[in-house]
């Protein structure tokens, strides 16, 4: 019997700090899924980005990457929303600071559609534009 964890979905992908400096940083960054936890999903950034020099993962709502692809969402923790046509922003917060995480929408929905094969989920449906 394969456990829960062989079972999960991980994609890494490049993402940018964003901050003061004129230069983004790219990092590699893993979005993991637990099919044992649907509606969780988790972003892990390396060790390096630390003061402490550890694996630093953040845990929330699947539903809130989700909608932030279309819309601004969030409050407290984490927020997600589209930066233009083909970027998404994650604003993380903790106690130690808050940190700005650029992320390629397309590999984004890649990553959940990944996970809708895995959970039999429909993916929401995108609210046309109107103008």
């Amino acid at each position: 019997m394969a456990s829960a964890q062989s079972d999960a979905i991980e994609d890494r992908v490049r993402a940018r700090v964003i901050n003061d400096d004129p230069l983004y940083r790219a990092v590699p960054v893993s979005l993991r899924f637990v099919p044992a936890e649907p509606l969780a999903v988790r972003i892990v950034f390396p060790p390096g980005l630390s003061p402490e020099n550890t694996e630093n993962e953040w845990v929330f709502p699947l539903v809130l990457l989700e909608t932030g692809l279309q819309s601004p969402t969030g409050s407290g923790d984490v927020r997600v929303w589209p930066a233009g046509r083909v970027q998404t922003v994650v604003e993380l917060h903790s106690p130690e600071g808050v940190a700005v995480i650029q992320f390629d929408s397309a590999a984004l929905r890649r990553f959940l559609r990944r996970t809708y094969a895995v959970t039999g989920t429909a993916p929401p449906r995108r609210t046309p534009v109107t103008r």
